[in-house]
């Protein structure tokens, strides 16, 4: 048996009687459907790319979103400037596969802290972005070439001041983006 004639025979699911065969096959297609809805329910193509926006899938970022909008880093970097390693592009998108799991997996269990800091594993991407962008500035300091001290240390309110997600005002916070399921807004109407 050639290696075409194994995997054909493995597709078709040769063997099984006809009824296994349907079953397996419909299984897979429901699962491929569950599968489609919920990347696009997700927006999950958002996250290849760099778009600030992005971030606003999960409305716990607003926040950060709007101080971002009116900070002074607005015109010079986005999200993922900051907190996305760039030392390579496969280091860059497993970071943000193995974050964006993670986040799927707080967001979706409804654990996500009312105060939202750093990871542990978040702090030295960050640190080594603030040094890289602003390395001009910090050549005569020592913070450049020691981890004793993180640049938030002093720069409290990058993204304005921390409050819980319950008591932040909601007056600032954009709205979501659309996720383009326009016949659910129908629905509303």
């Amino acid at each position: 048996m050639t290696a075409m004639e194994r995997v054909m025979s493995i597709l078709t699911l040769a063997g099984l009687p006809r009824f296994w065969q349907v079953s397996i096959y419909t299984l897979a297609g429901v699962a491929l459907g569950v599968g489609l809805f919920i990347v696009r329910v997700a927006n999950a193509t958002s996250y290849l790319s760099d778009s600030p926006e992005t971030c606003m899938n999960c409305h716990v970022m607003s926040d950060a979103y709007a101080s971002w909008q009116r900070g002074s880093h607005h015109h010079v970097a986005v999200c993922t400037d900051c907190h996305v390693p760039h030392d390579n592009l496969v280091a860059k998108y497993a970071y943000k596969a193995r974050d964006g799991m993670k986040h799927s997996y707080v967001f979706t269990m409804r654990a996500e802290p009312q105060v939202l800091e750093l990871s542990k594993g978040a702090v030295p991407v960050v640190q080594s972005n603030c040094v890289k962008c602003h390395s001009d500035q910090l050549a005569m300091i020592r913070l450049a070439t020691t981890s004793e001290r993180k640049c938030w240390d002093c720069h409290q309110n990058i993204h304005g001041a921390v409050h819980s997600l319950s008591a932040s005002p909601s007056a600032l916070r954009p709205g979501l983006p659309d996720a383009g399921l326009d016949w659910i807004k129908k629905g509303d109407q």
